[in-house]
């Protein structure tokens, strides 16, 4: 299968980043840290005119009708930027799931919304019971039972918890279900549920691709300017080999997103297993990017002035969120030798008996 991007895709994609280079500097996110609910409504509005949140709105709900392999460029670029604004669980995994539910009235009165950017949604994970932007989020799309519900704010009771990741903001969520909140139950419940979770962790795996491309570009920096012996240490082959890993685990990872996010934007048979391939093998050019940018950076990698941790925060954050790396790896195990889910690999189907 050949498979490339149009041009007007990679146009969308130096759009964002040439957004992000201006109003998401490394300033810009730590200042969010510091602040009571950790996010930018302003800087939201700005995304918004930009069509960002609502780029998979269909365009009769103000949107820009566009899909997952539009959107995966877009998610490197805000893995590249360390951007933590909620643009996974709204606009990667509540878009889809209000407009496939089946409730035109619900998706009439929510898309135009987040499209203008003028509401957040929050949607539980099956992997965690935590939930991420429950605090600011106007409306919750949460598991109850054999239920899928959409919570407005007011009916719902946050309750804030402590992260290690001062960018990424969890809350444990009650609520009372009731019938005029529920979107779908029993076996729709399950597959909305489970095509919410594939689409959150291939825009993680998007943005893990962006990450490790910021953490190898620190690396290079660092390497050329740092001298030992009176030479750059990225002139020692060690340092050279670290780098050079990455670099191709990253390349192999790119392939797996991008087939992802073709599977999942084409409802392909085999999205769920297209999905963990890319989760585990851009967490893993994360991870690595991580462990190789700080060793080169040596003890001066540990210090909170280093831009560095900003990179590799979003790295470990990125790793367990719509499922870490083991879960991943099991739903790709019982596909492979259990049969559990519809597995294929690239250009090759085996012959039947």
């Amino acid at each position: 299968m050949e498979f490339n991007f149009t041009e007007d895709q990679r146009l969308l994609q130096e759009t964002v980043r040439d957004f992000l280079q201006g109003e998401c500097s490394v300033e810009f996110v730590r200042a969010q840290w510091e602040s009571e609910t950790g996010r930018s409504s302003e800087f939201w509005t700005k995304f918004a005119e930009i069509g960002v949140p609502g780029l998979l709105v269909p365009e009769e709900h103000g949107g820009l009708g566009m899909n997952e392999i539009d959107l995966v460029l877009v998610l490197v670029e805000i893995g590249r930027a360390a951007l933590a604004e909620p643009v996974v669980p709204t606009a990667a995994v509540a878009v889809p799931l209000l407009r496939e539910c089946g409730r035109e009235g619900l998706a009439a009165d929510w898309l135009p919304k987040i499209a203008a950017g003028s509401a957040i949604v929050a949607v539980g994970q099956p992997s965690s019971p935590l939930v991420p932007e429950a605090e600011i989020a106007d409306l919750l799309i949460l598991r109850s039972g054999d239920g899928l519900y959409a919570v407005p704010k007011a009916s719902a009771g946050i309750t804030p918890q402590r992260s290690n990741d001062p960018s990424q903001k969890l809350s444990t969520v009650e609520f009372d279900p009731q019938p005029d909140q529920l979107i779908a139950s029993g076996g729709e419940a399950e597959r909305l549920e489970t095509a919410a979770l594939d689409r959150g962790a291939l825009a993680c795996a998007a943005q893990q691709l962006g990450t490790c491309e910021q953490l190898i570009a620190l690396s290079v920096g660092y390497t050329t300017e740092r001298k030992q012996f009176g030479v750059p240490i990225g002139t020692f082959q060690a340092v050279k080999h670290q780098i050079a890993d990455v670099k191709v685990m990253l390349e192999y990872a790119r392939s797996h997103v991008e087939r992802a996010a073709h599977s999942v934007a084409r409802g392909e048979r085999t999205r769920s297993i297209d999905v963990s391939m890319a989760k585990i093998s851009a967490g893993e050019a994360a991870l690595q990017a991580s462990a190789a940018s700080l060793q080169v950076h040596g003890a001066l990698g540990y210090t909170w002035e280093q831009d560095l941790h900003v990179w590799m925060r979003r790295a470990w954050t990125l790793d367990l969120a719509w499922g870490e790396t083991a879960w991943h790896r099991e739903r790709l195990a019982g596909a492979l030798f259990e049969d559990r889910l519809p597995a294929e690999s690239f250009g090759f189907t085996p012959l039947s008996a």
